[in-house]
């Protein structure tokens, strides 16, 4: 049976395992006209603390991350290069900055798609990853095998230096249920 997760899911500060832990997840959108749809979460990728030269809590505390130092189990939703929308769950306890990004979901593979079809916007940021927000993450009791995950440097973060840039930090189903 389905069971949404609470906040208290992702408050310890291993980043890291989180990402990897919302692989065979279900991230379900509630839609205005009352329609659902889930679907499976197969990449993320784990930006961990203002120490992670990719993660933009780096820069400091500012306007744009500072949902990323409250409580765990609320979106990050930012704009990136002035055109995707991009979701992350916020995870560790507060004042620890850091989030998971989810890069994508089965038959949705790149986060600007998937917040796209979802209709996931910065509207969005802040609230919590809870039913009543018409965003969740449920369980449905698929726990990948080791397997069937890949580990990768994450996408997209060359700037963040030679250290930062290649730590394995995205992961990947290989294959959906």
């Amino acid at each position: 049976m389905p069971r949404a997760l609470p906040a208290s899911t992702w408050s310890s500060l291993d980043t890291v395992s989180h990402a990897r832990g919302l692989l065979g997840k279900y991230l379900v959108r509630r839609f205005d006209d009352g329609r659902e749809e889930a679907r499976l979460i197969v990449e993320t990728e784990a930006y961990h603390s203002a120490e992670d030269l990719a993660c933009h809590a780096s820069k400091g505390r500012t306007k744009r991350t500072e949902v990323m130092h409250g409580p765990a189990g609320v979106w990050y939703v930012y704009l990136c290069y002035g055109i995707h929308e991009m979701l992350n769950l916020v995870t560790g306890p507060a004042d620890h900055p850091a989030a998971v990004l989810i890069r994508g979901v089965e038959g949705l593979i790149g986060p600007g798609r998937l917040t796209r079809h979802l209709q996931i916007t910065r509207a969005l940021n802040g609230s919590p990853a809870a039913k009543k927000t018409g965003l969740w993450i449920e369980d449905r009791g698929f726990v990948p095998a080791a397997e069937q995950i890949d580990t990768t440097a994450r996408i997209g973060i060359d700037y963040s230096g030679p250290v930062w840039s290649q730590v394995p930090w995205r992961f990947l189903l290989r294959k959906s249920k």
